[in-house]
């Protein structure tokens, strides 16, 4: 699976939580202290999933499920 890199405004995908995100939602993934780690960044792991998303994240995440 190819790994996303997905504006941190774009709307919701099914795989986004409170928690988790489907791709990187970083504005700028090389400075993210998570970047690289298997099974927690979204680029090292073969869900595409991001562990470990900015601590905004959970805040832009209510926001844009209200939308």
């Amino acid at each position: 699976m190819t790994a996303l890199h997905i504006a941190f405004n774009a709307p919701l995908h099914e795989f986004d939580t409170e928690v988790q995100t489907y791709g990187c939602r970083q504005s700028n993934p090389d400075i993210c202290g998570s970047n690289g780690i298997e099974g927690m960044c979204a680029f090292a792991s073969e869900d595409g999933i991001c562990k470990h998303p900015s601590k905004s994240w959970r805040k832009q995440y209510i926001k844009l499920n209200k939308n």
